[in-house]
């Protein structure tokens, strides 16, 4: 069996993982069983940190989306007005927290007066929350931030992204299709930009028999903010029976949310 020596020079670190990271202290390999354990309680820690923090922000509807769009690109306007619908729609508006297509989702929230909720993430090179946000957690695990990102949502919108948005969509797929949440919609928007990828999945992997079609269900394809609002009318409000309240529930002791 091959031993590695602790702090053996002759060991490189992974290429791909950033320096600096919780990440990349976790997933270089084991560490001394103290700092296993601490590491292990820092997470939980920052588990209840997010169900402190987002307990109360009522049901939400995530945004996924690149960061990379600024408030002149089509997509930003887009996610906008879709924030705008979603808050119109008794929804809280939930985010990665950072800039292009997340601000854009918040931001249009804000425009029309309703709640809007970030999961921020912290990266060696920052990403800064927005300005748009009532409420934000920053997390230093993206599984942490994936949970809570998924934990207080009824339905799913990607707008166009990159390997970051792609990874978050498909997740959330998984664990649809895993039966570990049930009868959530994933909206994509924008045919030319997910289409082929949906195209890929139907033609290809179907085909092969890697996925079922069934699948695909719960994955819907949309261009417009009416689409998004006509579909999660069905797949969110009236599939969960939500309805309005006056109030908000009564707030209590337990993870000492006051």
């Amino acid at each position: 069996m091959v031993r590695m020596t602790k702090n053996d020079p002759s060991i490189p670190s992974h290429p791909h993982v950033m320096e600096g990271t919780e990440e990349r202290k976790l997933l270089t390999g084991p560490a001394s069983r103290s700092s296993e354990l601490w590491r292990v309680i820092r997470i939980a820690l920052e588990f209840i940190q997010g169900f402190r923090a987002l307990h109360f922000v009522g049901p939400c509807v995530t945004v996924f989306g690149s960061a990379r769009f600024d408030e002149d690109h089509p997509y930003y306007a887009l996610a906008r007005d879709i924030g705008s619908h979603l808050a119109e729609m008794g929804f809280t508006v939930m985010t990665g927290g950072g800039p292009g297509i997340m601000e854009a989702a918040n931001r249009g929230a804000k425009d029309v007066g309703g709640r809007s909720i970030g999961c921020n993430i912290e990266l060696p090179e920052e990403q800064y929350t927005n300005p748009y946000l009532d409420r934000w957690v920053t997390f230093d695990h993206f599984y942490v931030r994936k949970v809570m990102l998924v934990k207080y949502s009824y339905a799913f919108v990607a707008m166009p992204g990159g390997i970051g948005t792609m990874d978050e969509v498909f997740e959330t797929a998984t664990l649809i299709q895993t039966g570990k949440i049930k009868d959530f919609a994933i909206i994509m928007v924008g045919t030319d930009y997910w289409g082929p990828l949906l195209d890929f999945m139907r033609d290809t992997l179907v085909v092969q028999e890697t996925i079922s079609e069934t699948d695909l269900d719960h994955i819907h394809l949309v261009d417009s903010a009416d689409e998004v609002v006509s579909l999660l009318r069905n797949a969110a409000i009236e599939r969960f029976g939500l309805e309005y309240r006056e109030k908000p529930p009564k707030r209590r002791w337990f993870f000492f949310e006051r």
